[in-house]
């Protein structure tokens, strides 16, 4: 795998600040329930994600362990939404696990600034099997400020647009390319009795992809980098507000699964939604074909799961092979774990993390890791098709947005979801969100 094949251009707060940080949002949500791994009172602790890649996370963990008696590491897993809650609070009380998992962008360079964080620079320079194990584009997103804060840690994630065939078939329609192609499709699928598509609606943040992309589709990458730059107003960009009225136009036509609003992400309930044929499509991460091929094994081995990206909108601005979503989810060190915790992070990072058997791993799982050379190894998995597709939408990607909730600093990121909400449920208006969110400008 070559750097230069991977060419994102990140737009985030902290890169608007730095040129470098970038972040990203995960799948799954909801209540916490962690399962964790042995450990002892010196141990390094570490904060991981339920969800595709936990098995992979804790096989890795398992044999680290194994290996290193003396310099374990004790891991506990929480679904996203919690995880999130919990890591803020432990982080900022300066009580959080020695390895911090994140997205990088807004919220890593709130942990920069509160001096929460270890300057990683001088490891990475020092080892630079570690540096070289990355793709360059990808390594530059843990970087705030000219020094590296965050490490990559797992695989790419854009969003995809995703469609069931079985469903397409029956009412003999093809993925849609446009928006007008997409909304046309609406009443097809409602008048054959499916939902045009599924959405975790409670858990808030898959509503964001929507948002997203359309505002890319429609201005152009430059209308989020000016809002994530904090320029005053940069919510008001005609894009957004059109956006959110086809947003509303999508929820007025039915667009949407019935009571999509208490759906819920975590329990992968909007996926099932597809793969059982109740729903024809959904806008999810990268991250979900990993559940899917857990949980709907048939559905896709057969060869019933399509994706495609998102369409493309009539008169818009932004290139339709531009993307959003995931560069890949980071480990950051804590500044407050003690030396002995530091040393077997630090260690852990260098000789424990993508080993063969991790990378080998990930690629089994459904996934494409963040790391050099693994061409070959893409190309002999039976999920080939997807993993090329998924890696084809990353390296030719002129833009490579991060999702905004991360990107943003967390106060703006919680007020965004919550007023997205609002204009899913249509409870307020494109221009109430429009005034609502540039007022949280430059907090």
């Amino acid at each position: 795998m070559e750097s230069q094949m991977l060419k994102l251009t990140l737009r985030s707060a902290a890169i608007a600040a730095t040129a470098a940080a970038v972040s990203i949002s995960l799948a799954a949500c909801g209540s916490s329930g962690p399962a964790s791994s042995a450990g002892n009172a010196d141990s390094a602790t570490m904060w991981g994600l339920t969800g595709g890649n936990q098995p992979v996370l804790q096989k890795s963990i398992d044999a680290w362990n194994k290996a290193h008696p003396d310099e374990t590491v004790k891991l506990d897993f929480f679904a996203n939404d919690a995880y999130k809650t919990k890591v803020r609070t432990a982080v900022g009380a300066g009580q959080g696990p020695t390895f911090i998992y994140g997205w990088g962008g807004g919220v890593l360079k709130s942990y920069v600034d509160a001096g929460q964080v270890a300057d990683l620079s001088d490891f990475v320079t020092s080892n630079p099997d570690v540096k070289n194990r990355y793709l360059p584009s990808v390594l530059k997103n843990g970087v705030i400020g000219g020094k590296t804060y965050a490490l990559p840690n797992n695989n790419v994630q854009p969003v995809v647009l995703y469609y069931n065939k079985e469903v397409f078939d029956k009412i003999g329609a093809q993925a849609p390319k446009t928006w007008d192609e997409l909304m046309a499709l609406v009443p097809k699928f409602k008048a054959a009795g499916i939902a045009p598509f599924s959405l975790g609606g409670q858990s808030k943040w898959p509503d964001l992809m929507w948002l997203e992309y359309l505002v890319e589709r429609i201005g152009g990458p430059d209308v989020f980098a000016n809002i994530a730059a904090n320029k005053p107003g940069a919510w008001s960009d005609p894009a957004v507000k059109e956006a959110l009225s086809k947003i509303q136009n999508l929820v007025d036509a039915g667009g949407f699964a019935n009571g999509f609003s208490s759906i819920a992400a975590d329990s992968n309930a909007d996926q099932a939604l597809l793969y059982t044929g109740k729903a024809a499509m959904i806008l999810q991460g990268g991250w979900i074909y990993q559940s899917m091929k857990k949980d709907a094994a048939d559905f896709v081995k057969n060869g019933k799961l399509g994706y495609v990206t998102f369409p493309a909108v009539s008169g818009g601005k932004g290139d339709p092979a531009n993307v959003v979503g995931n560069p890949s989810n980071f480990w950051s060190i804590s500044s407050k774990a003690t030396d002995t915790q530091k040393k077997a992070a630090l260690d852990y990072v260098k000789s424990g993390m993508f080993t063969d058997a991790d990378t080998q791993s990930l690629i089994d799982s459904g996934a494409v890791p963040v790391t050099t050379g693994i061409e070959s190894k893409l190309a002999a998995s039976p999920d080939k098709d997807f993993l090329s597709y998924v890696y084809g939408m990353a390296k030719n990607a002129p833009s490579f947005t991060l999702s905004w909730d991360q990107a943003l600093s967390p106060a703006q990121g919680d007020a965004m979801l919550a007023n997205l909400d609002q204009i899913f449920l249509k409870k307020i208006s494109p221009d109430q969100f429009v005034s609502t969110m540039n007022a949280t400008i430059g907090k």
